[in-house]
């Protein structure tokens, strides 16, 4: 059964950066696709990025695309997320997921078979 754990979240000023990690065990990464969502108060889990088995291919939503980069290091079963340029509308509980049976990259919660406990991540103005 594959298990991920993130860590790296906490408290930061806007323009600050921050780097969240997710270990992943129970299973050979190298054959898992990534996934890293958020959600703030009162809103829904929303897909930010994700990285394919190989590390090849990465995908993000517009409002980050330019400020974080997923990458990830199969022989230490460890994918990171670099954020920069942070801002208050990132603030959220950030989550990293697993999809153990794709081919590609999905955007929708429901590609993901597998999900950490999350990591807050706060920024302030």
């Amino acid at each position: 059964q594959v298990q991920l754990v993130e860590s790296g979240g906490g408290l930061v000023q806007a323009g600050d950066s921050l780097r969240l990690s997710c270990v992943v065990s129970g299973r050979t990464l190298s054959t898992t696709i990534i996934g890293w969502f958020r959600q703030a108060p009162g809103k829904e889990r929303e897909f930010i990025g994700g990285i394919n088995k190989d590390g090849t291919l990465t995908r993000y939503i517009d409002t980050v695309k330019s400020r974080f980069t997923i990458s990830r290091d199969n022989g230490k079963n460890r994918v990171g997320l670099q954020m920069n340029s942070l801002k208050p509308e990132d603030t959220a509980v950030y989550y990293c997921a697993a999809d153990t049976t794709g081919w590609t990259v999905g955007l929708s919660p429901f590609s993901y078979d597998a999900w950490g406990q999350g990591t807050q991540v706060t920024v302030s103005s």
